[in-house]
Parts: structure tokens; C-alpha cells; sequence
């Protein structure tokens, strides 16, 4: 087995998603951290779950005690045959297997405070606060960063504690911003002014560098100065008086500045805590719930088990000693007036172990373990509660009973106590519809299985064309590297049937869209309880949202990006739908900054992308059409702006001028390929336009967002010279069928053979400066419609190439690195390297799985809330988090917009009329009944009614037109 450690490399293959959160450093430092995760109940083995997934060093599991039934309930790695047997023994074979570079071990003696030296980080779940507090104040005297996790029911409690000068090396994880400058002025507080293409979007108190100033040449390469944002595009900085005069130019740059906060120990945040400050509890100070936590713990002490479920007895004493606790407290740990019902409330649901809320809290405090090992990211400052009570039965004066809600010794004993037995049947009947089984849908199935959704006579039908890659099994954790190109579907259904026998589940490998409405048609949705999506794209999550408003069906959407995730609900006839309100389009790259004037990596990288598609997928493509569809021509010419010439262009060269007949033509193209974009192209550019070159109104051209070009000369001693040559050439045989070579040596005598042609700036070349010019070109047509050649002359087979940025030896990021990293030495851009560049031109999302458990406990309360019934709009609750500041939203969702068709009806996007259209005598409705039938029931008057664009009627129709159509069916 691999190990982590200091010399270890980071597999970019597995952790790839995960880099791109993280980066490069941070993961280098977690994978130095060995991590100790006590209690191995639901909450616990969550946490340990994430954090070996995220790869640590090493995990230590430790419990004492062993698994029994109400473990069932959240823990999924405790099976019914497991009873008896110590929850961290049997847990620790299952987390093993979740990252081969992490070593995971059991431990079940005492936790003695020898023994915890050998550990950067403690994470305590499942223990008592006389256990909290010793062990707490030993971690923050030896350095040792603590946090502390507790679910009690629908309620979560988490405290960090990383010591006096824990050093915060990024405090949002969000990309360093840049702009470009137009203007510095000379005061005691330099103003700077950015070019208004686009808001600088720093905020006062940032740190910032400038590099390519002229004139103030000072700030070049400067120590980070602290800004002070003046407006969108303008900003103040030092005292700039005794600089140069500014002349043009420059870039100032975001710099992340590394920040130390202090933490106190548990026992004085105890007595002085400071709480993080969220929207998530239904009540007016956190100190209620703090109260209330630490009641829990003295009535454990007292009678050595939790409140039994819904007791009213039990209510009022923990009531009593959460007012005890109270009383005791100063400043700002004491509540003024006590929330009875709420402490009563945690009173009757302590007992209670639920998965979507373990899911939830573990997620949080699994990412709290990366920023206490890692230092990326703001940690938690210092306890955060949660609760979700509104989960329970929506009437104020509904009480449930201690029989309902007793346990049965079942795997559902840790929800029955806080629901009772009703929603457990409920849940068991359920027919639910996982569209995706990715990483959320991993988490989903998980979280059903747990819950017992459709244990009984429902069943889960989960669809996902996908098969499982090494990539994957960073964040989808129902997966294993056995498992790799085995559908997702399938093997996910397998695996957590091994969680959860009773649960009843179908994979399927069908892709979402019109093309599988057979199989999903009206029978299918109309047997549905609900979908719940765990999609990536939005043209799929938009097709479910129509499909569940036709069916008028539940939805459950959820999403991830990095430490952000978002959940929304969707209700019939109550909110909203998916497809309602739609974030902006992404600002997309005039064509003129990609082709002519690029001026930041992400436009030579979008540029690398576009020749990859022209070059291997386009060119070969339009040529086969050519070759084999008569209609090609006909729709080619169709095509706006320049794209006709650009099309046949391309066709012309791929079957004449190009075409080669062996290895060494291919590395010809490539080497001619080259010359072409990065020199010759460049001096027809500065040919054009010169270095020197004025605008109309006198000012340079090459200045602001146009950055002037230098050609490059080839070289075979030159690494990324021959980087693009080797990747070009062998993509390019692979065109036409040509067998490849990755002999570089051979490579360099091939190109010593390479005729390159002598290329000299031409006049009238027409360079278009804006996309208008663009579209406006007239070309040569006629001239290339003659020059192609007659299809039948060609009997070979071309290969359309598509792009796949996860497999590291098809040349095809090899090109795409190369071709962008050289484009943008053309213009002194400074290059990315292959992870920053498969992330843009890959347009990869990047992901951990701490987000994902996170989110997807949330998406499950809502389920929970489904199921019910739940009525009222302030029932469910949309949320937004973001894990790295951290930040935690929630709102209700938005109610179903209504208009007003004619009073009394007010319309939403839920309703419709339903006409039976067959008469009871068996004859169709002919449209004058039709049209009457609108006018006895609802008091309409149709006026016009047509069908796709057949107009069926309309009241200008000609009388002898309308008798004829009135009495048709």
C-alpha cells in the first residue's frame, strides 16, 4: 500500500478534483497529518470517512463501546451481523478501503494524553463534556488542534480549538484577482484606475503587487501594499509622491496574505464563548442551544443514558438542569429568558442518531480537520449549532408518544426515536427516481439506505450512463479501485444494498432526455414519489424540472463547486420550480481577443482548445461529410459570417494539401503547423500593426487590454518546442490512421529533413481588429468550391478526435498545454502548468468530498420533510454554505409566482385545464364542445386555439371555415 508522508507524491489522478480546492501546498501539509477520530457511531464515522478521502496521512479510529441497534440507523459500515462487536474494529476494514495512501487503524483502549501526542489533529464525537474538557485543555497546552462534534437528534454541535497562532495561509480559497491599470496617480494615496471592461472586484483591506507598469516603474515587483477600495474600477494605494511619472500600462495582482487567529481552550469558550453567527437556528440566541447541549451531558451523568425518547419527564427535567446551566453562566454564555419549548424539544429527540444530520455536521467538521492540518481555509470560530426542527410534524400542539417512538431493536431505532413509526412506514412505501450517481449520488443512496427509504414495497430506480474512473473515487465513495470502467449505477446499487439489504433498488445506464422518454414516459413518472437529481449540467437538471412540473412531482436539486454547495427544494403547487430564475450566462471571449489579442492564460488556453477542435475533431469530421453527405455543401454555404471559407478551408487541406502518407509527413504538419502560429502569423500581426503603431486619435495601439507580440524561433533543444511537435503530430496521425511514435530522438532527425518555407510579411492582408469586421468579411468562395476535390477520388476513413483531458497518454493535453504555453510566450503572458491548464481548458469542477456529504444531508432533511407532507411554504428551507469562510445560508424557497387569468383563478406554473377529451359514449369532443366546455366550467372564452403551428381556431375565421371546423373531433 502507498503511504503519505514527506516524500510522498500527490497521485493527480486521484486527488485531481481535489487539488483544484486545495492546491498543490495544502495537500502536501495534510498529507503530514496523522488524525485521531473517537466515537465510531453515525457522526463519527462520517468525519473519518471524509477525512480519509480527503488523504491524510494516517486515521486512528477509536471506540470502546460496540455497535448496537440504533448504530444501524447512521452508521454504514456496521452491518446486523456486527452487533456485539466493537464499532471501531468493525468499522476500520471498511475505511481502509476508501484510500489506499491513508493508513486507518482501530483503537479501543483509553484515551490517555500519552497517547495522544502522537497526533496532529483530535476529533472528538460520542464523549462525555468531563472527557472534553480534560482532553481539550491537554490538546490546546501540547499544541494539538482539537474539534469537537456532537449530533443529538434533529440538533449538531461543533467547536474547533487550533490553538493560540494558528497561521491561516488562504482565508477563502478563491483565485488571486487581477486587472488591468489605465491610470496612477501621484499623492499621498496614489489612486489607481482599472480599465472599466470589467470591476476589479478587491476589497478594502487586500494586498496587491503590480508588475508591466511603464513609468511608475516602482511598483513593479513591489512588497503587497494594502489597498482601499474608492469605487468599481478604482482603488487607493501608498504614498506615491516621490515615483515616477505613470506613463501606460500594468497589472496589479490580488496577494493572499497569511493571517494568524487565536483560539481559546474548550473550558474557557466554554464559559466565554464565541459563537459563529448563521441563520441556521428557528431562535434568538445560539446560547440557548449551548445551554441546552451541556443539560444533555449533565442528565447523561446523572442517569448514565440520554432523555428517553419524547418523555415528557424527561422534558422537564433536562429543562430544569439546561435553567441550572444557564444561571451559572456570565457574559455572553448566558440567556436571558430560556426557550422552554425548544430545550423540551432537544429533550424529546436526544436520543435520536439521524443520518442526513451526521452527513451534515460530519461533513463541516471533516473540512475543519483539513484546515486544522492544512491551514487553508477560515475555520469555524469556535462553536457552531445547528438544528432542523422544523422536520418534525408541522402543528405546534403535535406530540408524539414514548411507545411510538420507543425502540424496537431495528436498524431504524435512531429515527424512530425522533419520528416514530409512521414515517418509517412511510419511508419504506417511497418510489423515488436518482437521476445521477456521481459523487451526490453516491451520498444520496447512502443517506436512503440509512433511512430506510424505500426498505419496504417502494424502490429506487438510480440512472447514470457513466462508467466509474480513477478520478472518482476521491469524492464518490461508494466506489473502489476494482470498480474502475464498471457502470456507476450498477456497482453504487450493489453497494449500498451491502449497507441496507431491505432497501429495493434498480440501476440503470440510460441518459436523461427526450431520446429515453419511452422508458420514462407516463406510467413511469406518474408511479413516482419524487426525483432527486445529482446531475452536473444544467440543460439536464433543467429537462428533469420540466419533467417533475408536467408530472407535478417533488424535486430535490443540489450542487457542488469546490466548498461551495447550494440545495434547493421544489413543491408542487407551492414553490417555485428549477427552471424559474437562472444564474447569468458566463461571460464568454470576443473572437478577436482569442484569434489577434489575448491578453491572460485563460484566452490562450480557450484558443489551444479551439485549434485542438479544429485541427483533429472539425477538420476530419466536415471532411468525412463532405466526402459522404451530398447536402454538405448546401448547409456549409448556409453558415453565417466567415465560416464558409473557414469550413472549406479547412476540408481543402485536410484532403489535398495536408493529407499525409506517413510518420514523417506527420511531423512535417506539426513542425510546419508551428511556424505557422507562432511565428509567421505573429510577423504578419506586427507586419499590420507595428510595435509603434497609433490609433485614430493618437494613442498607441498596443496598449490597455492588446498586448504587442514577439515570434518565436523553433528549436528542437527547446522542451515545449518539441512537446507540441511530438502531441501535434502524433494527434494528427491518428487523423488519418498513421501509426504514432513517442521517439523524440527520432523526432529531432525527421526535422532535419523538414523543409520549412521562407515567409515573408505580405501587404493587404486584411487583420480583423473587433468581431464586427469579423462578420463583415466577404471571401472567396467560388475559388475554394472549385479547388476541392470530387468525393469519389477518396477511399479512406478520417478519425474525429474528441477530447479527453483525465487520460495522460493520448497526447491530448500534452498539445493543448504546449499550443497555450506557447501562444502566450507570443505575447508575454506567463504560462500555466498541465494542472492549472487541464482545470480551464478541461472546464473541470472542482470538488471534495466534504461539500458533497454536507449538501447532501441537507437534501435529505427536505426529503424527510416531503415524505410528511409538510405543507407550509416556511416548512422547507433552500440553502447555500460555503465551507471555506465558512458561510451557511438558508431561506425559504420561493413561492410558485401566480397571475391572474380571470378571477377568480389565479394561474401558476403548476396549473393547468384537464379536459377529458373521449365522451362517455366512446366519440372524441368535438371542438364546439370543446369550446363550450371552457365556457360552462371556467368562464372562458377561447378566442384562438391552434396546435404546433396549425391554427385550429380563431374567432376572424371565415363563417363557411369555422361551421366546417366547429363539429370536427
Amino acid at each position: 500500500m502507498a503511504k503519505n508522508g514527506n516524500d510522498a507524491e500527490i497521485d493527480e489522478g486521484l486527488y485531481s478534483r481535489q487539488l483544484y480546492v486545495l492546491g498543490h501546498d495544502a495537500m502536501k501539509r495534510m498529507q503530514n497529518s496523522s488524525v485521531l477520530v473517537s466515537g465510531m457511531r453515525g457522526l463519527g464515522v462520517e468525519i473519518a470517512k471524509n477525512v480519509i478521502l480527503g488523504g491524510v496521512k494516517s486515521v486512528t479510529v477509536h471506540d470502546q463501546g460496540d455497535a448496537e441497534w440504533r448504530d444501524l440507523s447512521s452508521q454504514f459500515y456496521i452491518r446486523e451481523e456486527d452487533l456485539g462487536q466493537n464499532r471501531a474494529e468493525v468499522s476500520q476494514p471498511h475505511l481502509a478501503e476508501l484510500n489506499n495512501y491513508v493508513s486507518v487503524t482501530a483503537y479501543t483502549g483509553e484515551l490517555t494524553e500519552d497517547y495522544l501526542t502522537k497526533f496532529q489533529v483530535v476529533v472528538l464525537t460520542n464523549s462525555t463534556l468531563d472527557e472534553q474538557q480534560r482532553l481539550g485543555e491537554f490538546c490546546h497546552t501540547k499544541e494539538i488542534k482539537l474539534v469537537v462534534a456532537d449530533t443529538r437528534g434533529l440538533f449538531g454541535q461543533l467547536f474547533c480549538d487550533f490553538g493560540e497562532e494558528m497561521v491561516v495561509y488562504d482565508t477563502n480559497g478563491e483565485q488571486p484577482l487581477s486587472a488591468m491599470i489605465s491610470m496612477i496617480t501621484k499623492d499621498s494615496a496614489g489612486v489607481v484606475t482599472c480599465l472599466d471592461e470589467a470591476r476589479h472586484g478587491f476589497e478594502s483591506g487586500d494586498h496587491v503587487t503590480f508588475t508591466e507598469v511603464q513609468g511608475m516603474t516602482e511598483l513593479n515587483g513591489c512588497q503587497p501594499v494594502e489597498i482601499k477600495v474608492l469605487g468599481p474600477y478604482t482603488f487607493s494605494i501608498c504614498d506615491t509622491t516621490g515615483f515616477s511619472d505613470y506613463i501606460r500600462g500594468g497589472i496589479v495582482t490580488q496577494v493572499k496574505m497569511a493571517k494568524k487567529i487565536s483560539f481559546k481552550s474548550i473550558c474557557t469558550s466554554m464559559a466565554e464563548p464565541e459563537f459563529m453567527l448563521t441563520d441556521f437556528a428557528k431562535f434568538d440566541h445560539p446560547g440557548q442551544l449551548h445551554a441546552g447541549f451541556q443539560a444533555i451531558h449533565a442528565f447523561q451523568k446523572k442517569h448514565s443514558r440520554l432523555p428517553a425518547p419524547w418523555s415528557q419527564a424527561d422534558g422537564e427535567e433536562l429543562l430544569t438542569l439546561a435553567k441550572e446551566v444557564n444561571s451559572a453562566q456570565t457574559g455572553s454564555a448566558k440567556v436571558e429568558q430560556l426557550n422552554e419549548a425548544l430545550i423540551k424539544k432537544m429533550a424529546y429527540v436526544a436520543a435520536g442518531d439521524l443520518s442526513p444530520i451526521n452527513a451534515f455536521i460530519g461533513g463541516v467538521a471533516a473540512q475543519e480537520v483539513m484546515k486544522a492540518s492544512t491551514g487553508k481555509f477560515m475555520p469555524v470560530m469556535q462553536w457552531l449549532y445547528f438544528d432542523a426542527l422544523e422536520c418534525l410534524s408541522e402543528g405546534d400542539d403535535v406530540m408524539l408518544t414514548e411507545e411510538e417512538c420507543s425502540p424496537r431493536n431495528c436498524r431504524y431505532d435512531g429515527q424512530i426515536a425522533v419520528f416514530g413509526t409512521k414515517l418509517q412506514d412511510m419511508l419504506a412505501n417511497q418510489r423515488y427516481f436518482l437521476v445521477g450517481a456521481g459523487a451526490i449520488g453516491c451520498e444520496l443512496l447512502k443517506n436512503f439506505a440509512m433511512i430506510g427509504l424505500a426498505s419496504g414495497n417502494g424502490e429506487v430506480i438510480v440512472t447514470d450512463m457513466d462508467t466509474i474512473e480513477k478520478s472518482n473515487l476521491n469524492r464518490q465513495f461508494l466506489f473502489r479501485p476494482s470498480d474502475v470502467t464498471k457502470m456507476k449505477s450498477d456497482t453504487a446499487a450493489a453497494a449500498v444494498k451491502k449497507m441496507n439489504p431491505s432497501i429495493n433498488i434498480t440501476g440503470h445506464q440510460n441518459r436523461v432526455g427526450p431520446d429515453t422518454e419511452k422508458v420514462y414516459d407516463d406510467d413511469f413518472f406518474e408511479s413516482l414519489d419524487g426525483v432527486a437529481n445529482a446531475l452536473d449540467n444544467v440543460d439536464a437538471r433543467m429537462y428533469m424540472d420540466r419533467r417533475c412540473v408536467y408530472y407535478r412531482k417533488p424535486l430535490l436539486e443540489s450542487g457542488t463547486l469546490g466548498t461551495k454547495g447550494n440545495v434547493q427544494v421544489v413543491i408542487p403547487f407551492l414553490t417555485e420550480s428549477y427552471s424559474s430564475s437562472q444564474d447569468p450566462p458566463e461571460k464568454s471571449i470576443p473572437i478577436c481577443t482569442l484569434k489577434n489579442f489575448p491578453n491572460a492564460i485563460e484566452h490562450t488556453l480557450q484558443w489551444a482548445r479551439d485549434e485542438f477542435e479544429g485541427l483533429f475533431k472539425q477538420s476530419p469530421e466536415n471532411a468525412m461529410q463532405y466526402l459522404t453527405d451530398p447536402k454538405f455543401m448546401e448547409r456549409t454555404l448556409k453558415l453565417p459570417g466567415a465560416q464558409p471559407v473557414e469550413v472549406l478551408e479547412a476540408v481543402y487541406k485536410t484532403l489535398v494539401t495536408d493529407c499525409p502518407h506517413s510518420w514523417a509527413d506527420c511531423v512535417a504538419w506539426a513542425r510546419n503547423h508551428w511556424q505557422c502560429q507562432y511565428s509567421n502569423n505573429i510577423r504578419q500581426l506586427l507586419h499590420n500593426f507595428p510595435p509603434q503603431q497609433l490609433t485614430s486619435s493618437g494613442a498607441p495601439f498596443w496598449s490597455g487590454p492588446k498586448r504587442c507580440p514577439h515570434p518565436l524561433e523553433f528549436s528542437t533543444s527547446n522542451e515545449l518546442h518539441m512537446d507540441y511537435v511530438v502531441a501535434g503530430a502524433n494527434l494528427f496521425a491518428q487523423t488519418y490512421g498513421l501509426p504514432g511514435s513517442t521517439d523524440r530522438a527520432g523526432v529531432v532527425k525527421i526535422l532535419q529533413d523538414v523543409k520549412v518555407p521562407i515567409f515573408s510579411p505580405r501587404s493587404g492582408v486584411k487583420i480583423h481588429v473587433s468581431d464586427q469586421e469579423l462578420q463583415n468579411n466577404d471571401s472567396k468562395l467560388e475559388e475554394l468550391k472549385s479547388q476541392l476535390p470530387l468525393p469519389e477520388a477518396f477511399q479512406f476513413k478520417l478519425n474525429a478526435i474528441d477530447f479527453e483531458k483525465d487520460d495522460d497518454t493520448n497526447f491530448h493535453m500534452d498539445f493543448i498545454v504546449a499550443a497555450s504555453n506557447l501562444r502566450a510566450e507570443n505575447y508575454d503572458i506567463p504560462p500555466a502548468d498541465r494542472h492549472k491548464s487541464k482545470l480551464i481548458a478541461g472546464k473541470i469542477i472542482p470538488a471534495i468530498a466534504t461539500t458533497t456529504s454536507a449538501v447532501v444531508g441537507l437534501v435529505c432533511l427536505e426529503l424527510i420533510k416531503i415524505v410528511q407532507g409538510h405543507k407550509k411554504l416556511e416548512s422547507y428551507k433552500n440553502g447555500f454554505m460555503n465551507l471555506a469562510l465558512p458561510f451557511f445560508g438558508f431561506s425559504e424557497p420561493i413561492a410558485a409566482p401566480k397571475h391572474k387569468v380571470s378571477a377568480p383563478i389565479d394561474w401558476t406554473l403548476w396549473d393547468r385545464f384537464e379536459v377529458t377529451g373521449l365522451q362517455p359514449n366512446g366519440e372524441e369532443m368535438t371542438l364546439r364542445q370543446f369550446l363550450d366546455y371552457f365556457k360552462n366550467e371556467h368562464k372562458l372564452e377561447i378566442t384562438m386555439l391552434s396546435q404546433g403551428v396549425s391554427m385550429l381556431y380563431s374567432f376572424f375565421m371565415p363563417a363557411a371555415k369555422l361551421k366546417e371546423r366547429l363539429d370536427l373531433p
